[in-house]
C-alpha cells in the first residue's frame, strides 16, 4: 500500500522515537545514577544514547527535501526561508541557554554558551538545506562523501583525535569563540575546555543531513512503499557496513562527529526508517505509534518544552520543613529512590518526565495544533 501523496507516518513516528529518546537521556532522576546504555560514550565507542540526536539530524534531512523539492535552484525566497529558519533554531538555543542560568543564577555574559544541541541542528540545517539546493540530487553522496573525506584528513593529520586541550576542534573553537563560552570536556590529564557541537565538528553533519536528503529523495522518488523499503535498506546496510570498516582508521566517537560516526548513524536511521515504514505503512499496524506521534507532530518545541519543564522541576522553590525542595527532589529523592533504589528510580523519574510532556504534546496533537521552530 502506497501513500499518494507521499506522506509517510514512519517519518513522525521516528521523530517521535527520536525527541522521546532525547527526554529520556536528558532528564535521569540523578545524573549520578544513570545505567550504562543511557549515557553517551565517554571519548571513542558508541552508546544507544549515542544514536539519537544523529538520529534527528538524519530525519532532519529527509524533511529538508520534502519542504525544499519545490525550489529547482537557489533563489532570494529559498534564501530568506532557509537563513530565517536558522536564526531561529539558534536563538532559541542561546535563549534556552540562558533561561537554566538565570533560574540557577549562574548567568554571564562571560561564560554564555554559544554552541549547543539547538544551535548545532541550526547550523547543519542551514548548510545542508543550501548544499540541498546547489547540489543536483545526483551528486548528494558524492558530496557527503567529500565532505567526510575532507574532515577525515583533518582529523588525521592535525590532532584531531586527542582527548586534551592540544585537540583541533577544541584549539579551534577556544581560538575562535573562547574558552569561557564552552563547557569541560574531563580527561584523565585533567579537564579542559572543549565544545562537543563545536565549530569544526559540525561539518561532517552537512553530510549527514546530505543523507537524509539523499533518502528524502528515494521517498518522493519511488511510488511504490515496498520498494521503498528496499532501497532505503539497502542504503542504510552500505552505510552501517562502511562506517564499521573506517572505524579500524577514524574511530567512532560522537563529540567529534567523526566520519564513522556519521556513516554509522546514518546506515541504523535509514534501516530503522525502512523498518518503520514497512510496519507502519506497509503492514498498517498503527496503534502501538500513537504515543510517539505526539512527539512527531511537534519535535522540536517538545523538545523546548521539555528544556524549560525541567529546569523549573529542578528549581527548590516548595517549602519543606524549614527548607524549600524542587519537584524532582520530591518525586525522585524523597519518593522514588527510597522506594526502587538509586539507579531503578532515577530511571523511573525520567520516564514519569517524558509522560508530563507527553500529556502536553497529546493536547497538542488531539487538537491538530502544529507549531513550527
Amino acid at each position: 500500500m502506497s501513500a499518494p501523496n507521499n506522506r509517510l507516518l514512519a517519518l513522525d513516528v521516528i521523530r517521535g522515537i527520536t525527541i522521546a529518546g532525547m527526554i529520556l537521556v536528558n532528564n535521569p532522576g540523578s545524573w549520578q545514577s544513570v545505567y550504562a546504555p543511557l549515557q553517551h560514550a565517554r571519548w571513542h565507542g558508541l552508546t544507544p544514547t549515542d544514536l539519537v540526536y544523529p538520529f534527528f539530524m538524519f530525519i532532519m534531512g529527509v524533511a529538508i527535501h520534502f519542504s525544499l523539492r519545490k525550489f529547482d535552484k537557489l533563489n532570494t525566497t529559498v534564501s530568506l526561508k532557509i537563513i530565517r529558519r536558522t536564526v531561529a533554531l539558534f536563538a532559541v538555543g542561546i535563549a534556552l541557554d540562558c533561561f537554566s542560568k538565570l533560574c540557577y543564577g549562574t548567568f554571564s555574559w562571560e561564560h554564555l554558551r554559544i554552541l549547543g544541541v539547538m544551535q548545532r541542528l541550526a547550523l547543519a540545517y542551514a548548510g545542508g538545506a543550501f548544499l540541498a539546493i546547489l547540489i543536483p540530487k545526483k551528486y548528494y553522496l558524492a558530496t557527503a562523501g567529500g565532505i567526510l573525506l575532507l574532515y577525515l584528513v583533518l582529523l588525521q593529520c592535525f590532532n584531531g583525535y586527542v582527548h586534551s586541550a592540544d585537540n583541533l576542534i577544541a584549539v579551534i573553537d577556544v581560538k575562535l569563540l573562547g574558552a569561557g563560552h564552552l563547557i569541560k570536556e574531563t580527561a584523565e590529564g585533567g579537564s579542559f575546555a572543549f565544545e562537543p557541537e563545536g565549530l569544526l565538528s559540525t561539518i561532517p553533519c552537512w553530510a549527514h543531513v546530505l543523507f537524509g536528503t539523499f533518502v528524502g529523495s528515494l521517498i518522493t522518488g519511488i511510488a511504490e512503499n515496498k520498494e521503498r523499503i528496499r532501497q532505503i535498506a539497502l542504503f542504510g546496510t552500505v552505510l552501517l557496513f562502511a562506517g564499521f570498516l573506517l572505524q579500524y582508521l577514524d574511530p567512532i566517537n560522537k563529540k567529534l562527529w567523526t566520519a564513522s560516526y556519521t556513516l554509522i548513524t546514518s546506515g541504523t536511521a535509514s534501516l530503522l526508517l525502512a523498518l518503520l515504514i514497512d510496519i507502519i505503512d506497509v503492514r498498517q499496524k498503527k496503534r502501538w505509534c500513537r504515543f510517539f506521534e505526539a512527539f512527531g507532530v511537534n519535535p522540536l518545541f517538545m523538545y523546548v518544552v521539555a528544556w524549560i519543564i525541567s529546569v523549573l522541576f529542578g528549581l527548590s522553590f516548595i517549602p519543606w520543613g524549614e527548607a524549600t525542595i524542587s519537584v524532582r527532589g520530591i518525586i525522585y529523592n524523597r519518593t522514588l529512590q527510597p522506594l526502587l533504589g538509586d539507579y531503578a528510580g532515577s530511571l523511573v523519574y525520567a520516564l514519569f518526565f517524558i509522560g508530563v510532556i507527553w500529556a502536553l504534546g497529546y493536547i497538542l496533537y488531539r487538537k491538530r495544533i502544529y507549531i513550527k521552530l
